[in-house]
């Protein structure tokens, strides 16, 4: 509760429209209705896509890694958890007649935070790609031209920002504010959210022994964007620091086999290599820390 943490007061402004049907049932049944929803339209799309589109689905990778290999699948996937975001929706809506903008917070204010944050960590980005080694001492295999990137780059950008907010929409809007209106332990309303994305990103099938440590990756990642949200009471700073944290490997070096479709360049390593993979996770959770701390001073000015 606001009153037991002064530094969450702002969070308040969030969870009170979920205060009015509080019930644990509804929020059950409202991840029900969005499960439902996603499969029934994604499955369906996917299956009217294939059928007028099947060169978006070739691809020369086989496996479960395989998937948005291309730019135009990778376009399709991304854009599609727009289905995420309205599901969503439509779930706080029926089950605690929630408007839409209230899991955001404030919209000025949200995209205020959004900017703050964005540019600051951009800013923390481009100093980071500057120091060397400046090929990260990686030997890279180009995966798109430079002209090919660039012009897809609009749309890229706009899929990455469909596929971040949608995420954050779910975790740290809907899950974690009903939550909070029904538990007053930061441990439960923050850390639920949390271990479902987590669980979310649990793909041993892909990443091999390296699964786990990628879920512990995940929860980590799940509990500062909690943290960012109930200290600004807007989603904004948590968007913004998923949306930059997406862009590296989605957009600039991705790993071989899995959502690569739009990335400059890709590894030459497996997400199931364990000697490649843990450097980088390692260097990843000292940059998401950072990135959190730059996040908590921009929206402190």
């Amino acid at each position: 509760m606001p009153g037991r943490n002064h530094a969450y007061a702002a969070h308040e402004s969030l969870v009170a429209p979920s205060r009015r049907l509080p019930q644990l049932w509804r929020l059950v049944a409202g991840l029900v209705l969005v499960a439902v929803i996603l499969f029934t339209v994604s499955t369906t799309l996917t299956s009217v896509a294939r059928m007028l589109a099947p060169e978006l689905f070739r691809s020369g990778l086989r496996g479960p890694g395989a998937i948005g290999t291309t730019p135009a699948s990778l376009l399709v996937l991304l854009y599609g958890f727009a289905i995420l975001t309205g599901a969503t929706l439509l779930a706080a809506r029926l089950l605690q007649d929630r408007a839409p903008l209230s899991l955001i917070g404030d919209p000025r204010l949200a995209l205020r935070q959004f900017w703050r944050v964005l540019r600051v960590l951009v800013l923390l980005a481009v100093l980071v790609l500057m120091l060397p080694p400046y090929d990260m001492g990686l030997e890279l295999e180009r995966n798109l031209d430079m002209r090919t990137w660039l012009a897809l780059l609009p749309l890229s950008l706009g899929a990455v920002l469909v596929q971040t907010s949608s995420e954050e929409l779910l975790f740290r809007g809907y899950i974690q504010q009903s939550l909070a209106a029904r538990f007053s332990s930061p441990l439960i309303w923050m850390g639920v959210p949390a271990l479902l994305f987590g669980l979310g990103h649990y793909t041993p099938a892909v990443a091999g022994a390296n699964a786990p440590l990628i879920l512990i990756w995940a929860v980590l990642f799940g509990l500062l964007t909690a943290d960012l949200t109930a200290r600004a009471g807007t989603l904004g700073p948590a968007i913004a620091l998923h949306f930059v944290n997406n862009l590296s490997p989605l957009l600039l070096i991705a790993v071989p086999g899995s959502m690569s479709g739009l990335s400059l360049a890709v590894a030459p390593y497996a997400m199931s290599d364990t000697e490649e993979m843990r450097i980088w996770l390692v260097i990843d959770f000292a940059l998401m820390l950072v990135s959190w701390l730059a996040a908590r001073l921009a929206i402190r000015r």
